[in-house]
């Protein structure tokens, strides 16, 4: 599951199944003025809450929280489940609304509705237009946690060596004799200050010649992607296996022409199609 995909509308999603969880302890009846022979009920029918009854209980706040459940649940799955047809997001939206629509009966029927019933009907309502106007309302669809802003690379061979592989790190060849940049160091035997033959394989031409002409090596990096993008399998399936987020590093392991086999944080490699617009670390 990826967290950085949900959104501010799966937010107000959450904090309305959290509200709706806290209406369900609180009182369902209102305090009626009670006199004579009836003032020693008047307590006793204050205390009653949403779990004195199972009608309620179940068809109002356990089916708002499920709801509410199946709707983030969905949002940060890589791939889309169906549930009688339907996708989960659709099936939790649709749970949603029969909170609302439930909760409006109730309080509707009763005689002498209480906080309880009064803040679940409110949070219910909230419940549905969130889970209802996320996918409509852009501002709805901004990213409930920001991608962090990622770190500029070192110029090269400054900084410490985080690691091989890492965004910053610097990738070194071993520089033997011979090798573009190095010091000569005087052979022994031979006086200071006379230079050694060139060596035909390092730094003479024909060894210049030769590694011009040899393929040059990919070296894994990392990178993170502008916009949510679909990582598909190495055998060619057309499903996606993963999705990549924006704000997340991942490892590029191979290219293959344009294409990036990329390895996600649990472990999973997958074809990255379309590569435009990548941050390299």
């Amino acid at each position: 599951m990826n967290i950085r995909s949900l959104t501010r509308g799966d937010g107000v999603v959450i904090g309305a199944a959290v509200l709706l969880f806290i209406a369900s302890f609180l009182p369902a009846a209102g305090s009626s003025a009670c006199s004579g022979p009836l003032a020693k009920y008047c307590e006793a029918q204050g205390s009653v809450n949403a779990w004195d009854s199972v009608a309620a209980l179940m068809t109002v706040y356990v089916a708002g929280v499920i709801g509410a459940a199946i709707i983030v649940v969905s949002r940060a799955l890589p791939q889309p489940r169906k549930v009688a047809g339907l996708d989960l997001g659709q099936f939790g939206v649709a749970l949603t609304v029969f909170t609302a629509w439930a909760a409006l009966w109730i309080l509707i029927g009763s005689p002498s509705a209480g906080a309880g019933l009064i803040i679940g009907l409110l949070a219910a309502l909230i419940l549905a237009g969130g889970a209802i106007a996320t996918p409509l309302l852009p501002p709805l669809k901004v990213a409930l946690i920001g991608a962090p802003k990622p770190q500029a690379a070192a110029p090269y061979g400054a900084g410490p060596n985080p690691g091989y592989g890492y965004p910053g790190a610097q990738q070194q060849a071993s520089q033997g004799y011979g090798y573009p940049g190095t010091q000569q160091q005087p052979q022994g035997g031979q006086p200071h200050g006379q230079q050694a033959p060139a060596d035909a394989t390092g730094g003479g031409p024909a060894g210049a010649g030769a590694a011009a002409g040899a393929p040059v090596e990919f070296a894994p990096f990392w990178f993170a992607v502008p916009v949510a993008r679909p990582l598909y399998g190495e055998d060619g399936a057309p499903a996606p296996i993963a999705e990549l987020a924006p704000g997340t590093w991942y490892l590029a392991v191979e290219q293959r022409g344009q294409a990036l086999i990329a390895q996600t944080q649990d472990g999973r490699r997958g074809v990255l199609q379309d590569t435009t617009g990548i941050q390299r670390g």
